[in-house]
């Protein structure tokens, strides 16, 4: 439901598949890439990234 492309069928969806894989890799990025995960924050003791955890970024 975070992606409202693909719960309704309005002026949100995609007229051709190219334009659907670019919206769902960049609705995508931030989950996987961005956002504070549990299970790295357990082994690292504060709110760490996966980006954190790759050396990407220092911060949140």
């Amino acid at each position: 439901m975070g992606m409202c492309r693909f719960t309704r069928l309005t002026k949100g969806f995609s007229k051709n598949v190219e334009n659907l894989a670019h919206a769902v890799s960049l609705h995508y990025m931030p989950y996987n890439f961005v956002r504070p995960h549990q299970t790295l924050t357990k082994k690292f003791g504060k709110p760490t990234t996966p980006a954190m955890a790759a050396g990407v970024a220092d911060h949140v």
